[in-house]
């Protein structure tokens, strides 16, 4: 199961309360105060893992909880900290605060932390509020509650290559040919329900990341089919390749198709609407295809845009094909850049160095 999308509950760790206590020693009849304090409680981090590919994890357990700190003791013994808790999501995980709306961190890198909420503070003993005037205070502090909130986890996926196109245009046979990726093949719409990675090797040292995506149906900008489930994954992509449907058997004009899909990146972001984008019109081994060939050809030619003719089936074009994509992404820059940090106790930040273990 493909899991992109889900709700947290995420509970710093609780303060452990301060002591109440005091120095008894033979023949020291006034020791004085020696109550110490409350440890602090864990906090919660959410940690970019390159291992994981779905929040899966994420529908098991839905309620994660830090320790506790102990509390404090007598002779000056402070209580101990509670361990920090550390959530692994996948990379491309946006994280927001599920009652406002907020983003908070968007964890891109391997190895990238951030906190999802921090513990609260231990409760002091009463060895500190000795005074000149209140040489032996009865009172201490009780740890404090820890903070408490929802969060939102939506996966994008990170992938060099994104493949879109119609229901049934050849997207999964592509991905399989290219890569040692198996996504499920059939011949009837929406056979793709989820995003497939596969890696595939150009030449010498060169490889990128290509991913099989639902296809796409007219509406899709405003919910309809897979929509924004579908359009959520194309932000991740550097480059776009856009298959066309050759086959007149299926009733649709390549070129309409063509229109049609650029029409709903355009509706659901005008920046993806700019990505780069290479064509590919596929199944052209088919006898009765050239028809539709041409056509694409010629609105290519005529409106400069780049286009590969490839048969996914018997693997004509895909030599080729993985060539120029590879020189295309030598020339499409990174999309996505580190975050900067939101202030704040409770906000996604950066963890110290001590806290890195």
């Amino acid at each position: 199961m493909f899991v992109d999308e889900i709700d947290v509950f995420v509970k710093g760790g609780d303060g452990g309360a301060g002591c109440v206590s005091f120095r008894r020693e033979k023949f020291v009849p006034y020791g004085g105060p020696d109550g110490g304090d409350g440890g602090d409680g864990g906090s919660i981090w959410l940690e970019a893992s390159a291992a994981l590919t779905t929040l899966l994890d994420f529908h098991y357990k839905r309620h994660y909880h830090a320790e506790r700190g102990t509390h404090g003791e007598g002779s000056n013994r402070h209580g101990a900290s509670g361990s920090d808790l550390v959530l692994k999501v996948p990379l491309g995980t946006v994280v927001s605060d599920r009652d406002t709306g907020e983003r908070l961190a968007d964890l891109t890198t391997h190895g990238q932390r951030e906190l999802a909420i921090r513990g609260a503070h231990g409760g002091r003993g009463n060895a500190r509020f000795a005074t000149s005037t209140n040489r032996a205070p009865r009172r201490a502090d009780l740890g404090r509650r820890g903070p408490e909130r929802w969060l939102h986890l939506e996966l994008r996926l990170l992938a060099d290559v994104g493949v879109i196109g119609f229901p049934n245009a050849g997207k999964s046979t592509l991905v399989s040919r290219l890569s040692a990726a198996k996504p499920k093949i059939a011949d009837y719409p929406f056979t793709t329900l989820e995003p497939t990675l596969g890696i595939v090797r150009a030449d010498g040292d060169r490889s990128f990341v290509i991913a099989d995506l639902p296809g796409l149906i007219p509406g899709a900008a405003q919910g309809k089919g897979l929509g924004h489930q579908f359009l959520r994954h194309t932000e991740r992509t550097r480059l776009l390749l856009h298959m066309l449907d050759l086959d007149p058997q299926s009733g649709r004009d390549p070129v309409d198709d063509l229109r049609a899909i650029d029409d709903e990146l355009a509706g659901y972001s005008a920046e993806l609407a700019r990505r780069p984008q290479l064509i590919v019109a596929n199944k052209a081994d088919l006898p009765d295809a050239v028809e539709n060939r041409a056509r694409v050809e010629r609105f290519c030619a005529e409106n400069a845009l780049a286009l590969r003719v490839i048969s996914a089936a018997t693997g004509a074009g895909l030599t080729e094909l993985v060539r120029a994509i590879a020189a295309r992404l030598d020339t499409v820059p990174p999309l996505i850049s580190a975050p900067e940090s939101s202030p704040g106790d409770t906000s996604m930040s950066s963890p110290p160095a001590s806290s890195a273990s």
